[in-house]
């Protein structure tokens, strides 16, 4: 009876013992990449995309739960697990009322800029909940080292979160990485000589598909962004900080988030069918190799917890689905603002009702809706009334329909709730119908519909079961499973699950 009790406790110890943690966890992230890009050049992803397809655990309804989906609200998501509803980043940028103007999702006025012409710098600042890096740091007393690396400000900032030990992003004014003040009184050494080799200059004449790349160092750096070099230099400064820093190789887990911008750049330039995404596709494919072997010549890819997502998909132009006898078309900018002026001087006289320029997110002009001695839900619903009835507007809500939660009752309606937060969020969103765009010329994304919104989901290391996943999973979802791995506390605004479907 004895050995039976010794032998029981043994077996729940060894249930109940966490995870070996990995060394390092690497969090990619591809701006502007559909899922449907990894099966549709599937046959000529040969290295990085080959790599995790064959060996990681590969979720093929991966969705974005909010709207709209954009660049910053999709990198806030990744590591924190929150919808814009509780971690306040509900945009790119939006007009914040208790400054008074227009702020971007990482813009903060008391930090500077380092490392290149001056100016003022950013911050997680407007992120009002914590990520998975941070959880680290508050586990471990800050030993982890947590960064960010991107081409965007926001990309490299919001999925390091507010402990982390420093995030770059790239200048086009002086061809720098560049930081804030938030994270160190000065750019460290390594960054700084990896600056003075001038790595963006070397793509000076360079040549992809028939585009070649300008000699005017002013024209060159922000041509970069839209260019597969881009990503390039990039990955260049993840291997220079995976030896400076020396990620992985302390006893402790560090985190590094690195998100290549040039897809979402190219993508937004050519469209989602062009030659050029499908070059960007096949590239990253390579780079991600680069990369990879890198990480594994460094700390060993054992030991390392790999997680690969997008932060949105991107609507095909227009023109290109006319062709194919889809549907679709574009609105001009300022339709729908104007429509809502009209509305609203014809019921209650003239005035400068709206604040904001954007079609898509409405801010009204309160000082006057108070002079006026008018209802602030009232002028809502008839600037609503004048937005609905431009041609193919799909859905428009109010201020009082998304804070009270009685958008219609389907995953549009949801996924407008979830991206709404009542202090920062608009009077009046407006959706224009499935594959129409707001503007002219370029490709662009921020919809709830499946093309902006599915996006891959990869995880790759010890402790996960390759294969294939279809059940319908949320992006939310990565935070609590990674915090799960690495036995610390979830992300406190996490709303999504854990993938323990492929836990081996």
């Amino acid at each position: 009876m004895k050995k039976i009790l010794v032998f029981a406790l043994v077996a729940a110890t060894i249930l109940a013992a966490p995870p070996r943690k990995p060394k390092l966890v690497l969090a990619i992230v591809i701006d502007q990449f559909r899922y449907d890009y990894l099966t549709r050049f599937r046959g000529e992803y040969k290295a990085g995309f080959e790599r995790l397809l064959s060996k990681g655990a590969v979720f093929t309804n991966a969705r974005y739960e909010h709207y709209p989906t954009v660049t910053a609200i999709g990198h806030s998501t990744i590591l924190s697990g929150a919808t814009p509803s509780i971690s306040g980043i509900i945009g790119n940028d939006w007009y914040d009322r208790d400054e008074g103007a227009k702020v971007t999702s990482v813009s903060d006025s008391r930090t500077q800029l380092l490392g290149g012409g001056g100016g003022i710098g950013s911050s997680p600042e407007r992120l009002l909940v914590d990520t998975v890096g941070d959880e680290l740091k508050m586990a471990d007393g800050g030993k982890s080292r947590v960064f960010g690396i991107s081409l965007k400000d926001r990309a490299a900032i919001l999925p390091a979160g507010h402990m982390a030990d420093g995030a770059f992003w790239f200048d086009t004014k002086t061809g720098n990485f560049v930081s804030s003040s938030y994270y160190f009184p000065d750019l460290p050494g390594w960054v700084k000589d990896f600056n003075a080799s001038r790595p963006a200059d070397k793509f000076v004449g360079s040549v992809w598909l028939n585009h070649t790349m300008t000699s005017d160092l002013k024209k060159l750096y922000p041509a970069e962004d839209s260019s597969p070099y881009g990503n390039e230099l990039i990955e260049a400064l993840a291997e220079r900080m995976l030896s400076a820093e020396q990620l992985g190789k302390r006893g402790v887990t560090d985190l590094l988030s690195v998100s290549f911008s040039s897809n979402d750049y190219v993508g937004h330039e050519f469209g989602p069918d062009s030659p050029e995404v499908h070059e960007m596709a096949v590239r990253t494919d390579a780079l991600l190799e680069k990369l990879f072997q890198a990480v594994d010549r460094q700390v060993g890819l054992e030991n390392v917890l790999v997680v690969l997502t997008a932060d949105h998909g991107v609507g095909p132009n227009p023109e290109v689905n006319r062709e194919r006898k889809m549907p679709g078309g574009r609105v001009l900018t300022g339709t729908v603002s104007k429509a809502v002026v009209a509305a609203l001087v014809k019921k209650y006289g003239e005035g400068d009702w709206v604040l904001t320029e954007a079609d898509s997110a409405l801010y009204l002009n309160l000082p006057l809706i108070e002079q006026k001695n008018l209802d602030r839900a009232e002028v809502g619903r008839i600037a609503a009334q004048g937005a609905m009835a431009v041609p193919h507007v799909f859905r428009v809500f109010t201020r009082e329909q998304l804070n009270s939660g009685v958008a219609m009752d389907d995953f549009v309606g949801r996924r407008a709730q979830n991206g709404y937060y009542v202090r920062r969020g608009p009077d009046i969103e407006v959706m224009l119908e499935p594959y129409w765009i707001f503007g002219k010329g370029k490709a662009t994304h921020s919809t709830t519909f499946s093309y902006d919104s599915h996006v891959p989901v990869i995880f790759m290391g010890q402790g996960i079961r390759p294969g294939r996943y279809s059940s319908t999973i949320a992006v939310n979802d990565i935070a609590p499973t990674l915090a799960t791995l690495l036995d610390v506390e979830t992300p406190a605004g996490s709303v999504g699950r854990v993938l323990s479907e492929m836990f081996d």
